[in-house]
């Protein structure tokens, strides 16, 4: 048996559509201008209420336990640096991430870093722990690492460095954060005036 009659086979008893029947669309209504502006100012509220925190939560690399975190944003001097370093800047705020999951503590961060920063707090630690006990060791670590890297690369933090022995050691981090707009806005009429 060819194609041809294989397929004349398949559709025999197969019959056209012989309806005529046709979907009438009718015009919308004219929204008032009123109604426009509200829905376009709900639009506008459920832009602004989704999340904004662009922490990632994957592609990060992973660190050692007992691993010590370091990073300086050009510009910051040596002596800054070396003076979080040493813990030698009085901790303004603490935020503790133990027993936290990593979308838990990816919130956290976010709104910890942001908080601080609008209530003027230029050093702060967080305690990510070493993981040592967990099936995937420095899992919080390592996010930390990549959360804080991201955040610099945004101008939010300039520097972090794993914290001394009485603040927890490598088990946490010490973070220089930028000023707020206001310090700043005041630093500039200071220093013009």
């Amino acid at each position: 048996m060819s194609d041809k009659d294989l397929f004349r086979e398949s559709i025999k008893g197969v019959q056209p559509i012989t309806s005529n029947d046709k979907v009438i669309i009718r015009p919308q209504a004219k929204v008032s201008a009123k109604s426009l502006k509200i829905r376009r100012e709900q639009a506008v509220l459920a832009a602004t209420r989704q999340d904004k925190n662009y922490l990632s939560e994957d592609f990060i690399t992973p660190i050692a336990p007992h691993a010590w975190l370091s990073y300086k944003r050009p510009g910051v001097q040596e002596g800054v640096f070396r003076k979080l370093r040493m813990g030698k800047y009085p901790i303004q705020a603490r935020l503790d991430l133990h027993r936290k999951t990593v979308q838990e503590a990816r919130a956290l961060v976010w709104r910890f870093i942001h908080q601080s920063i609008a209530e003027d707090r230029r050093v702060v630690l967080i305690t990510h722990g070493k993981g040592e006990r967990q099936p995937e060791p420095a899992k919080l670590k390592s996010f930390t690492n990549h959360w804080l890297h991201q955040l610099a690369e945004n101008g939010l933090v300039l520097a972090f460095h794993s914290a001394q022995p009485q603040h927890g050691g490598s088990g946490a981090a010490y973070v220089l954060l930028r000023k707020s707009v206001e310090k700043q806005q005041e630093n500039r009429e200071r220093f013009q005036s």
